[in-house]
Formats: structure tokens, sequence, C-alpha cells
């Protein structure tokens, strides 16, 4: 794991910094091929240089998202946008975190993917990858 990832974790408060030590571990373990740093201010994790899966501390909590969440097909997670294939869930509390449901998303993230990484160039424009 990147340490500055466990940085940004150490500066949660506690009952956050379990949520994303948790998160952290999970995602890890479930994506082992998968490049993590801090992007945009937050840890984000890449396959193949394309975001997957990230958190960030909002004013609700710990937002899980997933780059192409949307297309998982799963109720626990919210999709709020159109434009972007992107879905979240909010965590306060470790005891939140459904373990069986997190690693079926994490699976979902290596099958189901959008390419982000050329988004620019495509002037705006997605595509599916997988």
């Amino acid at each position: 794991m990147n340490p500055e990832t466990l940085k940004y974790n150490a500066q949660q408060e506690h009952r956050h910094k379990e949520v994303c030590d948790m998160l952290a571990q999970e995602i890890d373990r479930c994506l082992p091929d998968a490049e993590n740093k801090i992007w945009h201010a937050h840890p984000v994790w890449f396959l193949e240089g394309n975001p997957t899966v990230g958190y960030s501390k909002q004013k609700p909590g710990i937002r899980l998202m997933f780059w192409s969440g949307a297309d998982f097909e799963e109720p626990g997670l919210n999709v709020v946008g159109k434009k972007f294939k992107d879905a979240s869930v909010f965590y306060n509390d470790v005891s939140e975190i459904n373990k069986a449901e997190l690693q079926r998303w994490l699976e979902k993230a290596k099958e189901i993917q959008w390419d982000y990484k050329n988004i620019t160039r495509r002037k705006g424009r997605l595509e599916r990858l997988r």
C-alpha cells in the first residue's frame, strides 16, 4: 500500500480511520494488481492506469466510490450522476461495512470498467472497456 494512503488514513478521526484502514486492506487484498496512489487528494486504486475504486472524507462520512459502479447493478451502491458511471456508499463506522458485499463489488470492479483514463482525449465521452 502506498505510504501516502496510510498517511491519509492516519489523518482521519478515529472512527473514520478505522473505516479507511479496513477499506484499504480489503481493496489491496481483492485487487492485488492495482496501483494505489493519492489522486485528487484521496486514495485511489487503478487497474491498467484506469481509476477503479477510491475513498474520500466528505460531510456524510467516508465515501467509497467505484468509477464504473453504476453498471454493477448493486442496490447497496448509490448512483447519483447521469454523465459518468460512478456509484458510491458512505460509511461512518467500521461496523457498517459488509465485507462480503464489499468483496463482491471489488470483483465487479475488475470485470466492469469504463475508460476514464482516456476521457479527456475523447472529449468527455466514455467507452466501455469490459
